[in-house]
């Protein structure tokens, strides 16, 4: 082993550990991964850049506007909502229909897109069902998961695999020639999902009120001002009672009127009573104090806030949101959005107090309070995810069947091979944008940049990996192993491998990631046993999506994390069997359609 296999595999060790840590964000540890090899020398100036030029890379960025063209007009909800509608009368039937159409949408789009758009449908459908959204979630990130595994666009991670095999002498995987072992999982996967699921997974979260499902009952209370309350004719402010309680005033509610704005600056009187959230610890600190009377019996309820025009509603943060990084102090929330934070729900944990101070992190789930106007504007300046209503109509903006022909047209021409899918997605991404569908701040927007810096700044490791003789010298390893079995079972035995490895990889780190370093050692490896790389490369792509027992392993599964209510064990219970049943699965079918 050279100096260099054994800096590039201590390299790829770190890369892992600041994955699994989540020391940094992905795309800054594999920024930091690409700077090291650039300094050490292992890299060209051509090839360090080279990710930034690569057509899976640009085509993927194109995809998110496309995708985006389509959002706009709502269309997804509005075929699904009605589909479901069609087979409300049987719960297991709805469900099937529901899950199938996801993984078929997610096949064309983004699955992470698609996720996002129907986190709030599938909560509503637990409503409808009478059900807990733990039950459901989970299975909506797997279906889009298997979704995206039928189509070459369906995941990043078959477009990039696609391109480096390509780039080391491949023929281009087909548009549609992941189906072929595709259509078996999903099949395979929804009956998972639906019948043997719903028994592991718990029922986590409350339908019926915010309030109980995040705890609330302790930090949310009414207290009232007494004749003798040095609160009387002064105002909030002036007091400066929400720095020296740790508290948030939410409402006074003053001879059965409801004040809901410029509460701070409201001159207040005997008899007011103050909506508030807080800790018990802060409730009686003031009640010394400022000589209120705590309300202890009349604990706060989700009917009782939501009077007039007040809303209460869960919302996600999305990885584009520019709040993440930020506590909402420094972010200034209360003033910019007009709605209070009352709790944030992260990885299974609820987090109620000193919340002002606490990080926003990507995918956390927020327990927002405020009108609905102002609420319904966040998803729009804030980047969130509102898990409220769903609007199930039909949005017709100007020339909106643009949106729908041209990622229909894009995907169709480049299956039956007139025109390369990157140049087929350039030309509809710049008719969309002068038949203005999308303006081009849209098309910017929309574009989940740190998918692409983390695509981008990765691919160089995998020119690393292959230029230091790191895939060689794994390759002759895992040969030198193979080489005790039978030479009929040797072909198996070294699938099994590379899928098994590669599952376990993409559970603890990301998926793109993985694939990434795979490719190249599954290249060196049928190269040096002189078999046929195609099973392996599909076995690269499916096991990378493969990705069930992890939150952390793919993004869909950490969106759905929060709302669901999901400790990680949920996820191993869950996931384990499945993706046991998939690698069975691989190593029986997918020799038999692409032969060894």
């Amino acid at each position: 082993m050279t100096f260099e296999i054994l800096f590039v595999l201590g390299l790829i060790a770190l890369a892992f550990v600041l994955f699994i840590s989540e020391r940094f964000s992905l795309d800054v540890t594999a920024l930091l991964i690409l700077s090291i090899l650039f300094v050490g020398g292992f890299l060209t100036v051509e090839e360090a850049i080279s990710g930034f030029a690569n057509p899976a890379v640009i085509t993927i960025a194109l995809l998110f506007i496309l995708s985006q063209g389509l959002q706009k007009t709502r269309i997804l909800e509005y075929l699904i909502v009605r589909i479901n509608k069609l087979v409300s009368q049987s719960k297991t039937l709805g469900l099937g229909v529901y899950l199938f159409t996801i993984a078929c949408a997610s096949a064309l789009m983004n699955n992470t897109a698609i996720v996002a758009v129907f986190m709030p449908v599938t909560v509503r459908l637990a409503h409808q069902y009478h059900m807990s959204p733990s039950k459901l979630l989970i299975p909506l990130s797997y279906a889009a998961i298997m979704g995206g595994t039928l189509t070459l666009v369906g995941t990043s991670t078959n477009l990039i695999v696609n391109s480096i095999f390509i780039e080391n002498g491949g023929v281009s995987l087909g548009m549609f020639e992941f189906a072929k072992y595709g259509w078996i999982t999903l099949i395979v996967g929804l009956i998972y999902v639906l019948w043997i699921a719903p028994k592991i997974l718990p029922s986590r979260t409350v339908t019926s009120s915010l309030t109980q499902s995040y705890h609330m009952a302790g930090y949310l209370t009414e207290m009232k001002i007494s004749e003798e309350s040095p609160l009387v004719g002064s105002t909030l402010q002036e007091r400066n009672v929400n720095q020296s309680y740790d508290i948030i005033v939410l409402d006074i509610q003053r001879d059965g009127r409801l004040i809901t704005y410029n509460v701070g600056r409201q001159k207040l009187t005997a008899g007011d009573i103050l909506f508030v959230k807080g800790s018990l610890e802060s409730f009686l600190r003031m009640k010394e104090v400022e000589k209120v009377t705590l309300l202890t019996d009349e604990k706060l309820t989700q009917s009782e806030l939501e009077q007039d025009d007040n809303i209460l509603v869960e919302c996600m943060l999305t990885d584009q949101s520019d709040i993440v990084g930020k506590t909402l102090r420094q972010a200034n929330f209360r003033k910019r959005f007009g709605a209070f934070i009352l709790a944030i729900r992260r990885e299974g944990l609820i987090i109620r107090e000193k919340i002002a101070h606490v990080v926003l992190h990507t995918y956390d789930t927020l327990l927002v309070y405020g009108g609905k106007r102002k609420i319904s504007d966040l998803s729009r300046r804030g980047k969130f995810i509102l898990m409220g209503e769903l609007q199930a109509d039909l949005v017709k903006v100007r020339f909106w069947w643009i949106s729908i022909l041209s990622i229909i047209l894009t995907i169709l021409l480049a299956a039956l091979g007139f025109v390369p899918i990157i140049k087929g997605a350039l030309v509809s991404s710049v008719v969309l944008m002068m038949f203005g569908v999308l303006s081009p701040n849209e098309a910017y927007e929309s574009i989940h940049w740190q998918v692409i810096i983390l695509i981008a700044a990765l691919i160089p490791l995998g020119i690393v990996i292959q230029s230091s003789g790191t895939a060689a010298y794994i390759a002759n390893a895992i040969t030198n192993y193979v080489d005790n079995f039978s030479d009929d079972s040797k072909p198996y035995v070294l699938f099994a491998l590379i899928y098994f490895v590669t599952m376990v990889m993409t559970e603890v780190s990301s998926n793109t990631a993985t694939a990434i370093i795979m490719t190249p050692i599954v290249i060196a490896i049928t190269g040096e046993m002189q078999v046929d790389p195609r099973p392996f490369i599909f076995g690269v792509c499916f096991a990378s999506s493969a990705s069930f027992s992890t939150p952390v392993g793919y993004q869909t599964n950490l969106m759905v994390y929060g709302p669901g209510g999901y400790k990680f064990s949920d996820y191993l219970r869950v996931g384990i069997p499945l993706a046991v049943i998939f690698w069975v699965l691989a190593i029986l079918i997918i020799p038999i359609i692409w032969p060894f």
